[in-house]
């Protein structure tokens, strides 16, 4: 009788000490890393006063950096083994690409309008984190939810010919979803580290402008943004 009372009083306690696992509750957390944009069919349609409408070619464009990522949020506990997590993280830093050009036929004549550049910023995420608990101290996890990011073009500065043009850009922010895998381990009392690997893809946003300098020559495009993140950090689980 002694053993079975002894067998089960240790099954309990096992379980309990599974139960609460250390992310049980509010983080916070900041990371960086490493952070890719790809925007693609960034091809521009231009329109003349005349009505006259020009196709302008460009190549992808593929940028990035060093991203800060700061998240917060609560972890559920929905059985000894597993968490369900509520987070929100904001990317804080701009994200600029090179200079490019776009190369055309204009009035049957080839020509380039040089200096656009991208900028993705204000990167905005709501995620569902469902983790499952190695140990007390361990815990890897999904994450899948809505994601948000402002696409900024800034438009040509020069035609081929020498003409100059006045500084202009075009924005929107778009939104789409983001999924990745993480993991996260305790170092001391509440304090942690965690690793991440995330994917974001967005609907088309609409860039338009009409270029300064150039008589109302409008232009239009919708390119396709992707990004990933690889996120290295550390957080506190108050």
């Amino acid at each position: 009788m002694k053993k079975l009372l002894l067998v089960v009083t240790t099954t309990l306690i096992a379980s309990s000490a599974m139960a609460q696992s250390a992310f049980e509750g509010f983080y916070g957390q900041i990371a960086t890393g490493y952070e890719n944009n790809q925007v693609s069919n960034l091809n521009i349609t231009g329109v003349t006063p005349s009505n006259r409408n020009d196709t302008w070619n460009a190549s992808n464009q593929s940028f990035g950096g060093a991203p800060l990522v700061v998240g917060l949020g609560y972890n559920f506990s929905v059985s000894p083994q597993w968490l369900l997590g509520l987070g929100v993280d904001y990317s804080a830093i701009s994200q600029k690409s090179s200079s490019y050009n776009v190369t055309g036929a204009p009035r049957g004549n080839s020509g380039t309008l040089n200096g656009l550049s991208l900028e993705a910023s204000n990167r905005f995420n709501i995620v569902l984190t469902p983790g499952y608990v190695l140990d007390k101290d361990k815990l890897v996890y999904f994450k899948a939810g809505y994601s948000s990011v402002s696409l900024k073009q800034n438009m040509p500065t020069s035609y081929s010919d020498g003409t100059g043009f006045g500084s202009v850009s075009s924005s929107s922010t778009v939104g789409g979803y983001v999924v990745g895998l993480g993991y996260k381990q305790m170092i001391t009392s509440g304090l942690y580290g965690f690793g991440e690997a995330n994917y974001m893809s967005y609907s088309k946003p609409t860039l338009s402008a009409t270029i300064p300098g150039s008589d109302g020559y409008n232009t239009s495009s919708q390119p396709s943004v992707n990004s990933y993140q690889l996120l290295v950090g550390v957080g506190y689980k108050f």
